[in-house]
């Protein structure tokens, strides 16, 4: 069984109405839920999986938040292996497949520009998006029902683009 699955256009709007659900749980310190991940674009086969970033103002503001994320339906992970990262996952109950990953940063985490410039980096250019479709299929066929041996396999190319997008970001910025 393969990992990624044809694009679905309702992704967009299942990340939007998980958003809200943070947005109106009441969690103090909450900035904004970024969308990321393939499911964040169009066209993109991806794992169904949806991978939010809430952006907190402060890392304080974050662990105050886990009460209410776990009341969300979220198993809080701590760190999980990123230092900075609050990791929650939200798993259907009845069948355990994986629903929504969270990956929770504080305002200004350089890993909230790297996520978001690879995204927007792969929404507005269709060759890149072709040739991410191409490396995700290779790498979902080598190593099927095994995602760390797909993480690892497309690792390199991302964050060979991810380099090139925030370079050209930089660029912007300096402009």
């Amino acid at each position: 069984m393969s990992l990624i699955t044809a694009p679905d256009p309702g992704w967009p709007a299942q990340a939007q109405g998980e958003a809200d659900r943070w947005r109106d749980s009441g969690i103090k310190g909450l900035v904004q839920v970024h969308h990321i991940g393939s499911t964040s674009v169009p066209g993109l086969p991806a794992k169904p999986i949806l991978d939010l970033i809430p952006v907190f103002e402060s890392e304080t503001a974050m662990d105050a938040a886990r009460l209410l994320i776990e009341a969300l339906g979220f198993e809080w992970l701590g760190e999980f292996g990123l230092p900075g990262r609050r990791y929650c996952r939200r798993d259907d109950p009845e069948t355990g497949k994986r629903l929504v990953q969270a990956h929770c940063y504080v305002q200004g985490s350089d890993e909230i520009t790297r996520h978001l410039a690879f995204r927007d980096a792969l929404r507005a250019n269709a060759p890149l998006r072709a040739g991410y479709a191409a490396i995700k299929g290779k790498c979902a066929a080598l190593y099927p029902g095994d995602m760390q041996g797909y993480g690892d396999c497309k690792s390199e190319w991302v964050q060979k683009v991810e380099a090139q997008a925030l370079k050209h970001l930089s660029t912007e910025e300096n402009t």
